[in-house]
């Protein structure tokens, strides 16, 4: 969706996509949201001005491994992880301290729904971004991916990397966390089928996140699992004085 919000703005030259499975990337290819592609990360970031990472938190460090010898000296890296301090973490560990031209960053958008055929580039208009710069990061980088995800129709702010992971646990990772327990709880009963079948669309609404990629949203728990396990606490706590009061 960044690709094709970034391509209909007019803020990119080139776009290579860049991934495991060549034919997801010849789709890509084909529906017109990246030029071209390359399964090998080290060619694909050659002479990039910008690079995005996007994929689940726990291959963050193996795509900094494979990306770090074949960057530009002024190529700037951002990310669209859902917890910021297990990506600065990351990051520190491959190339030895916080690369002073990462901008890491969180659009807070999105669907259920994954792959490259259910993009649209209207996907982060009037949208919020979250930009976690540290004080290591180029203010230059910064703006730049600042412009990008503007140009996009979002609106960007910027926010410290502790208090960004602990407001997300609360608005975003918990409530994932609710869902898929809720349906784990609606699936284990012996009367499923029925219970699905007579749900009603206040339980879609509620559910529907429970469809995300569980792949991501593991890789999210157990990024940001101090803050998430805070919320779950103060949640159950909450939950327990509710059914008190029932």
């Amino acid at each position: 969706s960044l690709a094709r919000a970034a391509r209909t703005a007019g803020l990119c030259g080139e776009i290579v996509g860049a991934g495991r499975n060549a034919a997801h990337l010849q789709r890509a290819v084909e529906l017109g949201v990246v030029d071209c592609y390359d399964t090998d990360l080290a060619k694909a970031v050659s002479g990039a001005d910008l690079i995005v990472v996007a994929v689940p938190l726990g291959a963050m460090k193996t795509v900094f491994a494979a990306i770090k010898d074949a960057l530009a000296t002024d190529a700037i890296i951002t990310d669209v992880g859902s917890a910021k301090a297990s990506v600065i973490d990351d990051a520190v560990a491959v190339f030895g301290e916080m690369p002073s031209r990462l901008v890491p960053g969180h659009p807070i958008a999105g669907t259920e729904n994954s792959g490259v055929e259910a993009s649209f580039p209207e996907l982060f208009r009037d949208r919020r971004v979250i930009l976690t710069p540290t004080e290591r990061t180029d203010a230059q980088a910064t703006e730049v991916v600042r412009r990008l995800w503007e140009g996009t129709g979002a609106q960007v702010t910027e926010m410290e990397v502790a208090h960004h992971d602990e407001v997300l646990a609360a608005t975003s990772h918990l409530p994932h966390v609710l869902a898929y327990t809720l349906v784990e709880t609606l699936a284990r009963m012996g009367e499923r089928d029925e219970i699905f079948q007579y749900a009603a669309g206040g339980f879609r609404d509620f559910t529907r996140i429970a469809s995300s990629d569980p792949v991501m949203w593991r890789d999210i728990c157990l990024a940001n699992h101090d803050a998430l396990l805070a919320m779950v606490e103060r949640y159950q706590s909450d939950l327990g004085s509710l059914a008190e009061a029932i």
